[in-house]
């Protein structure tokens, strides 16, 4: 007799029928995007427009029947966990997906002194509007926890994750936040994300017309190209043989995420239980670690001529990370829970205009002074990552640099490791507020600080000039 699963129960269907609309909502967002003047105008995600049509959806299915559509049966794989839990992982695993795809990629030849300097003060910039914004969520939060008493104080710090680094922490850290008490915390932090994509598409509008009435943008017309990444470099295997090129980008992702959960696991029981979600919940960051590894370790095969042939394609990569991330918005919007968030709604909506006003005006007035050469470019594509993702921050960008003739672009890849190493210690405080009172006001005093410091670091040569 046998055992196995029924190819016609429901939890056999559900992940598929969960991921289907996750898709559906897309390709609707897409058409209606096309569609509606305003929206093609507007230069949002069609991403984020499909997880705010999901996210509809399911408060109207909440109000009628009195449950997210979601956590329907048919949409929830097991008793134990609901689809609403399902959304959450996905999200989760999507950001490490996209991070180890746009990690392994091939990097381009070395950048010279003055091009080091401008992606090392790139990440610097990306690091203090990290810490301003999380200073100023912290601040909004504490003052707002006196009449909010259920509010946790460190909830501040979720406006760095949501606006500075997306869906993804903002789940990871607002899932943290929970365990301490902080009701609705996953729902919160995905809420500061979707507003967050939301600043950079209408603060981007607006700065795009204003400048253009104004004669301030050298627009550059988009050259006639089939596209502008290569599909198939030299030495790489053919696109089509015994196994698919695509097959292959596939499996390094995924043996990069494999090897990433067994040093995390291990790392995990070295540490105990108290540390264990802190450092699954940096799955994006070991993952990306790794892929360094391995991509160092293919390059030296290559070097050594054991390995004939190149298996990594930035091409491919890059789509791959890009479905990534278009499933982490949409999953991660359309996991909001309304009903948790109705108490902080005025809190939320302080950290959004606050968070999106300090950010506009902090990397502007830092765009033009330190990246003279091209400002509008520098602006649009770091007020866009600093407000959504990276992918936001080159919508922006092609505006008016279609065809990334000036470095902005590069600066986003390459400011990358940069921002970790001073951001990391940022990370590291957000595990530590939420541990007490005491912690979050100390949390914000050490903020507060590294920010006066970085900045000195990040205007060194203007500080500094003439001095020896």
């Amino acid at each position: 007799m046998s055992t196995g699963a029924s190819f016609f129960d429901a939890g056999v269907w559900s992940p598929v029928l969960q991921f289907t609309l996750i898709l559906a909502s897309l390709l609707i967002a897409t058409v209606i995007k096309q569609k509606v003047r305003f929206l093609k105008s507007s230069l949002i995600p069609v991403s984020v427009l499909g997880g705010i049509l999901l996210l509809a959806v399911s408060v109207v299915f909440k109000s009628a029947r009195g449950e997210y559509i979601f956590n329907l049966p048919i949409f929830s794989s097991s008793s134990e966990r609901s689809g609403i839990e399902s959304l959450e992982i996905l999200t989760y695993h999507c950001l490490a997906v996209g991070f180890i795809a746009m990690t392994l990629r091939k990097a381009k030849k070395k950048a010279g002194k003055d091009r080091a300097a401008e992606v090392f003060n790139t990440g610097l910039l990306t690091v203090n509007t990290y810490l301003m914004q999380a200073a100023l969520g912290l601040i909004i939060t504490i003052a707002a926890s006196f009449a909010i008493p259920r509010l946790l104080k460190a909830s501040g710090i979720l406006l760095a994750f949501g606006y500075g680094q997306g869906t993804g922490q903002a789940l990871n850290y607002g899932s943290i936040y929970e365990g301490y008490g902080f009701v609705g915390g996953k729902s919160f932090g995905l809420t500061v994300a979707a507003l967050g994509f939301l600043s950079a598409s209408i603060c981007g509008v607006i700065y795009l017309g204003i400048q253009k009435k104004r004669g301030n943008l050298n627009i550059r017309v988009e050259k006639n190209v089939l596209n502008r990444e290569k599909v198939e470099d030299e030495g790489e295997i053919p696109m089509v043989e015994s196994i698919d090129k695509i097959t292959i980008q596939i499996a390094l992702v995924a043996v990069s995420y494999a090897i990433t959960y067994v040093l995390m696991a291990c790392l995990g029981s070295l540490v105990g239980d108290g540390m264990r979600s802190t450092i699954f919940g940096f799955n994006f960051l070991f993952g990306a670690l790794v892929a360094v590894v391995i991509k160092a370790v293919m390059s030296l095969l290559m070097n050594k001529k054991i390995m004939k042939r190149d298996y990594i394609n930035n091409f491919l990569l890059n789509r791959i990370g890009g479905f990534a991330f278009d499933i982490m918005i949409v999953a991660g919007i359309g996991a909001i829970q309304i009903d948790l968030i109705k108490d902080y709604w005025l809190v939320l909506a302080i950290m959004g205009i606050v968070g999106a006003l300090s950010t506009y005006y902090y990397d502007h007035f830092v765009c033009f002074r330190l990246f003279p050469k091209y400002p509008h470019e520098q602006f649009l594509a770091s007020f866009g990552m600093l407000t959504g993702t990276a992918s936001t921050g080159v919508i922006l960008l092609r505006e008016i640099d279609p065809n990334f003739e000036t470095p902005a672009s590069e600066n986003l890849v390459y400011q990358n490791f940069p921002a970790i190493v001073f951001g990391f210690p940022l990370m590291l405080l957000a595990s530590y507020a939420p541990k007490g009172d005491v912690n979050a006001y100390i949390t914000l005093g050490i903020i507060v600080v590294a920010f006066v410091v970085l900045n000195v670091v990040l205007f060194r040569a203007r500080i500094f000039k003439g001095k020896k």
